[in-house]
Parts: C-alpha cells; structure tokens; sequence
C-alpha cells in the first residue's frame, strides 16, 4: 500500500539538497564561527552567505536576519523582546483569537505579568477585519502580532493593510509567517512589516532552524544570555550546518515559488472535486481562494475527526485535525471555535490535509478517493 502524505503543514521531508548540503557542512566545516583562525572563518562564511540568501529572499538587510531554533523561538524572541523593550512607552498588545500557540501562550503569559492584550476576532472565513484592529488600536498599544497565514485554515490575514495602519504608530508590527514564507512573495518593506517569524523544515529544511527577521532600529531585548552571536541578539553557537540546509531549502523555495503555487491550487480543487465526483458532503473551513495554496480544511459532517484520522491512516493517508502542536489533544481547535463558536460540529468533524514536496496528482486522486469511501462507510451512505 502506497503512503501518502498530506501533512506538510505540521512538517516537510527534508528536500534531498538540503541532506546533501548539510553532509558536506558535518563532514567538513566544524569551526565555530566565532573562532578567529581558518576553521572559524570557514564557518563564519557559511553564516554569512546563508544570512545573506535569506536577507534577499524578503528584501530585508543582512543584519535584519537573526537566526534561531525555529518558528516558536522566533515568535517568543520577537513579541518578548519587543514588550521588554517597549514597556516605557506602553502595555498594550493586539493580536487575533486564532493565532499559533507560539503566539497566543506567549501573550497568556504576558497577561500575568500585567500587560493588557486585546484578541481580535475573526469572520467565518478566519479573516480579521481591518476595522477591528483600528478601533482597537490604542496610544499605550506597543505590539500588533497578525499571522501571516493561518497553520489550520490557510485563511490569509490583511497584513498589507495593517501594516499601512500601523506605518504612523508607534506599535511594533509581528507577523508569523512560517506557513506562509516559500509559498507567498513576501516583501518586508513594502507591506511595513517589522519582525517575521520563519520556520526551516515547514519549507523542505531542518527541524530545529528558522530566522526571525527585525527591521533596522526595532528594538528587541534579547531572551537568553551568553556570547554575543547574532549582534548579541540571540546568543548562542550558530548550527552551521542547518543554516546551511536552511540556506538551500530557501533557494529551493524561491526558485519553486509560482510553480508550487499553481500546482498546489490545482491539488486543493482535485481533492474537493473527487469529493464532489463521489457525492460525499462536506463543508470548507475558511476560504478556497483568500488561503494559502497548499492547505484546505474540511468538515464532514456525521463523522468524527479521531475515527476520521484512525481510517485515513490505515488507508495510508496521513492527515491532520489542525494543529500539530495539539495533536492527540482532545480539545477543540481554537480556530475553528473563534470562526463558528463552541457549538459548531465542525469541531469534531474537521480534517486539514496540505500539500508539498513529492505529492503528485494521482496521489491526490487516490486520497480523494479513498477519503469519500471512509466517509461514506462512517456515515452509513
């Protein structure tokens, strides 16, 4: 039995130039970049040319880039480090019901520590309306946290608008884009953006690598303490060799970037429409076309999601029900409670499946397929 994997949006194999790029960097350059002499330098200049790469890939500055261990450190790093450093000016922070927990439990603890966080709603597609965020835009507000495109739904947030809205402010404005980045042009100047969180292996790179890029003159408090590595930013020995693969897993990206786009919107209407061909009712969670190319959530109603997840893997299938940093939990998706309330039965119906590296359409075909035939048996049709 084939096995298909429809779960890009929790993790990504690893692109097969990224392994070998990394291989290279373990067997061979093991300086620390730190280091004054050859083997120090040699590794300095990998950081670099990564450092660099990335700086390009969202028109930002090569000091703009600080390299962390992935998108949750990015996120702790930019909404800490920007409330520690804003504190005198202000203790109010806006961000939406439907953020990624990296998010929305760092502004949990915030609130403990006595800054005041507005969560903003959000529409039955999962857009926040750009109103919302104006009326409560305060003169103490110092953060406005909006993710770039949402790791359940896909639903993408109004991030150019907000950052026009935000250009005068003084709030400091966070985007995490880590579903979003290698498949969405992204340019940090043009949309006003000041901190975007960025992940490595949610783009065919390495678990433990990302970036979070600051803009020239932000401030930011750093959040561990040692060295000074990252213009004492973020301390701590650089991974070389992940910043390598990260390095190639981002050139992959940008140079795939409209390919992948198209190929992915195809995949998402293939599926919906295999669904469609086998008379099997569904519901879309969000938007087919405001999303991210690569994911789509479903509800079939009468089912259930764990029964759901339990049939599509035994038929190889993997999915998700949102989330992966929830998964196994038994409660409800945030998201969709925030885009139909606690009540809906979409919260117990909901499958994600997303797209990516190595998925072909008669994958997709047969996952169609064989999704309408387990759900046609648990609904007795």
């Amino acid at each position: 039995m084939e096995r298909i994997y429809l779960d890009h949006a929790a993790t990504s194999p690893v692109h097969p130039e990224v392994i070998e790029v990394m291989t290279e960097q373990l067997s061979k350059v093991y300086g620390n970049p730190s280091s004054i002499h050859s083997f120090g330098r040699e590794a300095r200049h990998v950081v670099d040319r990564a450092r660099t790469t990335i700086a390009r890939s969202i028109q930002a500055k090569f000091n703009e880039i600080i390299f962390t261990s992935g998108g949750t450190e990015a996120d702790n790093l930019a909404i800490f480090g920007t409330v520690q450093a804003m504190k005198e000016k202000g203790s109010h922070i806006i961000t939406s019901q439907i953020e990624h927990h990296a998010v929305l439990h760092t502004c949990e603890q915030l609130e403990k520590q006595g800054f005041d966080v507005t969560y903003l709603p959000v529409n039955e597609q999962g857009i926040v309306a750009l109103d919302d965020v104006k009326q409560a835009l305060r003169d103490d507000t110092i953060l406005v946290t909006m993710m770039f495109g949402n790791n359940e739904i896909g639903a993408i947030q109004p991030i150019a608008e907000i950052g026009r809205l935000l250009k005068d402010h003084q709030a400091v404005f966070h985007t995490d884009a880590v579903q979003a980045y290698g498949i969405v042009p992204i340019d940090v100047n043009d949309l006003n953006i000041d901190l975007l969180s960025v992940s490595g292996h949610k783009i065919n790179g390495p678990k433990g690598i990302g970036f979070l890029y600051a803009r020239e003159g932000v401030k930011l408090s750093p959040n561990q303490f040692g060295g000074e590595q990252e213009r004492k930013r973020r301390a701590g020995t650089e991974n070389v060799p992940s910043i390598a693969g990260l390095e190639r897993a981002v050139q992959i990206a940008m140079k795939t970037m409209d390919e992948k786009r198209g190929r992915y919107k195809s995949f998402k209407k293939q599926l919906i429409q295999t669904l469609e061909q086998n008379d099997i009712q569904f519901r879309l969670n969000g938007s087919l076309e405001d999303s991210l190319p690569h994911v789509v959530n479903l509800s079939f109603p009468k089912t259930d999601v764990e029964a759901m997840l339990v049939n599509l893997d035994l038929a190889g299938i993997a999915a998700s029900s949102g989330s992966a940093c929830t998964a196994g939990s038994i409660e409800p998706s945030h998201v969709l409670v925030a885009m139909h309330g606690k009540e809906s039965d979409r919260l117990r119906n909901s499958i994600r499946f997303s797209f990516g590296l190595m998925n072909a359409k008669e994958q997709i075909d047969a996952a169609g397929e064989k999704t309408a035939a387990i759900v046609a048996r648990l609904t007795g049709k």
